[in-house]
């Protein structure tokens, strides 16, 4: 009887030792989860969730820009949202043009809504630099100076520097900008043309800068002035719209207007301004930008052109 109560409990201790030196339970659900916040559960979180890095301006997901919507064929203003014209915001007008194309691009390849507000050309930079608008799409050259104030992305569009004048005017015939001395002249103000292109011109007789370019087109067709500078696109556009007009293109002849090859780079090259250190933003239009190529850049220009309204 002994014997058998010492075997039972030499058995019991048995299964009791094999139940405490078996395996480790599998950890619960609990604790194998990553903690809120680390890297594992970062790299674990969903795309598009609130864990990505949200861009300085576009939390909202309104991608607000500025254009005088006066500068035909780059934007303009027109009644109704005829050929994909959008809302100018504040008004019950509508703006068009080869930068509202190009910024509805960007907004589809990120899914931003489009916001536009017109200002005034010398209002464009200071309203970037303050963040009131998260960018400036409005024909802006990349200039040296404008890029101490902001940064570009882009460039969007390459443009030739040249002139217009009347068809039947005495300097229809030019062929350099030397055959154009003598003659009264503008340009729009706060511009290389006015800045740097017309006092390369001896003799110019340079009046007062326009503030727009209707401005300036409109000093050239009343005859207050005998030519204008101005890029290839705005004087397409130009002649468009006012026939009587003639384009003088002196880009790859000894007559040209003269750069270092700097200046040069800076003065034909358009690029959409952002805030001095918005890095976020200027790589998202870059990464729309560089898909695009200065052919597709030309074709979308010549489509703003041909459907600008008469008279813009």
């Amino acid at each position: 009887m002994k014997k058998m109560i010492a075997l039972l409990l030499a058995a019991c201790m048995l299964l009791a030792m094999t139940a405490c030196g078996g395996s480790e339970a599998p950890a619960s659900a609990a604790s194998e989860a990553p903690a809120e916040g680390s890297a594992a559960s970062e790299a674990a979180a969903p795309e598009g969730s609130a864990a990505e890095a949200a861009i300085p301006g576009l939390e909202d997901g309104v991608f607000t820009v500025s254009m005088e919507c006066a500068y035909a064929p780059y934007n303009w203003t027109q009644t109704d949202d005829s050929n994909g014209a959008v809302p100018i915001k504040d008004s019950n007008e509508f703006a068009n043009g080869y930068d509202i194309m190009i910024a509805k691009k960007i907004c589809e390849a990120n899914g931003w809504e489009l916001e536009v507000v017109r200002s005034d050309w010398d209002s464009l930079v200071p309203a970037v630099q303050t963040g009131t608008i998260d960018a400036a799409i409005a024909g802006q050259s990349m200039t040296a100076e404008r890029s101490e104030q902001v940064d570009f992305a882009g460039p969007y569009f390459y443009a030739t520097i040249v002139c217009v004048t009347k068809a039947d005017g005495k300097f229809a015939n030019a062929t350099s900008i030397a055959d154009l001395s003598g003659g009264s002249c503008t340009a729009q103000i706060a511009t290389i043309w006015y800045d740097q292109c017309l006092p390369q011109i001896e003799g110019a007789n340079i009046q007062t800068a326009a503030e727009t370019a209707p401005a300036m087109l409109m000093a050239l067709e009343t005859d207050a002035v005998d030519f204008i500078c101005t890029d290839m696109p705005t004087a397409q556009g130009a002649v468009a719209a006012y026939p009587d007009m003639k384009i003088l293109d002196f880009s790859g002849t000894d007559g040209d207007f003269t750069f270092t090859e700097q200046e040069r780079a800076e003065n034909v090259n358009i690029g959409i301004s952002v805030q001095k250190g918005n890095t976020a933003l200027k790589d998202a239009i870059d990464a729309v930008l560089s898909t695009m190529t200065p052919d597709d850049f030309n074709a979308m220009m010549a489509e703003a052109i041909s459907i600008q309204p008469v008279g813009e």
